[in-house]
């Protein structure tokens, strides 16, 4: 505890002590209460891989449970309030599926007139070859992917009576599940489709834990994050776990940084909050650049983190660009630190890689989630103790702060689940159930049991998060016998030890975050010669630092960070300043690697 709190966090302390208090009386809730309960996971075994809808729908048919009269409470009073003729439930995670199930349910005992839809990520995932009746003795319809054109579809055909027209969208039809998708209107593009409104929200009454201490695992849970995305989809858009072959990866399409903000603004009004979370599959480096300057250019104060790759376009400028901009973390898939295996992921990164830009957002104050997997196809117990040491060296050298171990599940629609005769996995099953179908049982031809590795691996992590136990054999987690790792102890140490690449891209742009600087003339003499000199000084919001150029050099550089400020519409290029016919410089490059340089370099001038 005071290694987490030390003595300045007695609140929390208090929170976090609460948290511990809340998971007792959740524990409780489970063994005498209703054995489904969970805070943000309720009844998620009944949702899971559940191929067949015959345990969900013998649970329905039970008398509603303490948990289910509370839910159902609240819900009556909303209808009775809004008075809909049409209901529609977003079901995100399979941990949400049996509430919305129980909700449609007597929405449609007590309301029949009310037509009722369910979309989101789980039957956009799990349903695409719904073909169970029951199902829609709870719902009229349900939609894939983006929801907003199937939805005001379903609105207009409410005042049809023939032509009906329908995107993405199943329904009973004579008795029998049927999906149509006979309209030829366009989906809505990503700017079209307007700011999210939380106005509804009962902000103020959210609370806030902290289940473990470590400071980026707080984040999901403690405070408010309004959600935003930057871009529709994946710009990467080729890991072969991930469902690359669905809608919602596989149309990528980005916004505009200014309409982003005009969003972020419109929301702060709108909320009071100005903590943002953007939910991107893997947020673009570019337009996290663009978006980065144009919050830094209205001025606005917010505290942001999302998703990313990680890859080499996250120098050490643009994380110094993206902190001022109000970035404070990013999670991201390192998946397996083991570069066969990211080759055969198509990661498109390697661990080196991995080691440099994580590298880069810490020394930014950027704090780095990693995501982990082990049991993809064809790793060998060797690759998995291998790619735990990598981990352990990450931590050590202080570039990660935080991280999940997931296990691999092999899903439908990933090339994986598409192919899996290339990746050395047989499918178990090839029947295809007829309620949710995403998770395939398959086995691995190396015929390891990769799940004897889940409770080292997590145990390891877990006090790695916490910056202990760098010292212990990797041996000491697991209960059988390892290989020992073939990893060098020093590799990630090496990585980051490299000497830096000096090359510039001629139209990579100059930034200037810091403001003008005073100037003072002064007279310097040496063995008989004087010359004039100035010295600059600089005040930034921390601290003041000075720097000291002769006067043709110092008054060039004060008219080229004014040219390079971040408030300038027009960015200018390396190589336009460094042809700047104006300039007074015989030899540019010594210039820009010159101290003095460099020390503006620490301070906001940045290479973008």
């Amino acid at each position: 505890m005071d290694w987490a709190f030390g003595t300045m966090g007695t609140q929390d302390k208090a929170k976090h002590l609460a948290t511990l208090y809340l998971e007792d009386i959740s524990d409780f809730i489970v063994e005498c209460v209703d054995e489904n309960f969970g805070f943000s996971r309720y009844a998620e075994r009944l949702g899971r891989s559940a191929n067949s809808f015959d345990e969900l729908y013998e649970a329905l048919q039970k008398q509603p449970t303490y948990i289910d009269e509370i839910l159902i409470s609240i819900l009556e009073k909303k209808m009775e309030i809004i008075q809909p003729n049409f209901f529609l439930i977003s079901v995100p995670f399979p941990g949400n599926l049996y509430a919305a199930f129980r909700s449609a349910q007597w929405v449609k005992k007590h309301h029949p007139n009310i037509k009722i839809a369910m979309g989101g990520g789980f039957p956009n995932t799990e349903l695409r070859s719904l073909s169970d009746k029951r199902v829609f003795e709870f719902f009229d319809y349900i939609t894939l992917d983006d929801g907003e054109l199937p939805v005001e579809l379903l609105i207009e055909n409410e005042y049809k009576i023939s032509d009906k027209e329908y995107k993405r969208t199943f329904l009973l039809e004579n008795g029998e599940v049927v999906y149509k998708n006979n309209s030829s209107r366009l989906d809505y593009k990503q700017s079209q489709v307007g700011t999210p409104d939380y106005s509804d929200l009962f902000l103020d009454k959210y609370i806030s834990v902290i289940e473990i201490v470590n400071p980026m695992h707080r984040m999901w849970s403690d405070g408010r994050w309004n959600k935003l995305t930057m871009a529709h989809g994946c710009y990467w858009g080729k890991c072969t776990f991930c469902d690359i072959s669905l809608d919602y990866i596989k149309i990528y399409e980005p916004i505009a940084a200014n309409l982003l903000c005009d969003r972020i603004e419109e929301m702060i009004a709108q909320t009071g909050q100005n903590g943002f979370h953007f939910v991107d599959e893997a947020a673009p480096p570019a337009l996290m650049r663009a978006l980065a300057l144009e919050i830094v250019r209205r001025k606005l104060t917010i505290t942001w983190w999302t998703n990313i790759r990680f890859e080499k376009s996250f120098t050490k400028d643009l994380c110094q660009l993206l902190k001022a901009s109000g970035c404070i973390a990013v999670s991201g898939g390192l998946e397996v630190a083991s570069d066969r295996l990211l080759q055969l992921i198509d990661k498109g990164v390697t661990v080196e890689q991995v080691a440099k830009v994580t590298r880069n957002f810490t020394e930014a104050g950027i704090m780095v989630h990693a995501y982990l997997m082990y049991g993809y196809p064809t790793q060998t117990v060797q690759e998995t103790v291998d790619s735990l040491e990598m981990v352990r060296q990450l931590f050590e050298v202080g570039v990660l702060q935080s991280g999940f171990w997931h296990q691999f599940a092999m899903t439908a629609h990933s090339p994986v689940g598409m192919y899996p005769e290339k990746f050395g996995v047989v499918k178990e099953t090839e029947s295809i159930g007829t309620f949710a179908n995403n998770d395939i049982n398959y086995t691995d031809k190396t015929g390891i049991d990769h799940n004897q590795f889940s409770f080292g691996l997590k145990k390891s992590l877990f006090n790695f998060m916490h910056g202990i136990c760098f010292d212990y054999p990797l041996q000491d987690w697991f209960e059988f016998k390892i290989p020992k790792t073939k990893t060098p102890k020093d590799f990630i140490y090496n990585a980051l030890h490299e000497e830096t690449d000096f090359n510039i891209k001629p139209n990579a742009k100059i930034v200037w975050l810091g403001g003008k600087p005073t100037v003072e003339h002064f007279t310097k003499s040496k063995k008989g010669n004087s010359w004039e000199m100035i010295k600059l000084v600089f005040h930034d919001k921390k601290e003041s630092f000075a720097i000291q150029l002769n006067k043709e050099e110092g008054e060039w550089l004060v008219k080229t960070l004014e040219k390079g400020s971040v408030y300038n519409s027009k960015l200018f290029t390396f190589q336009e300043i460094k042809s700047d016919l104006n300039s007074p410089l015989p030899d540019f490059e010594i210039f820009w690697y010159s101290k003095p340089i460099l020390t503006l370099r620490d301070f906001g001038l940045l290479v973008l």
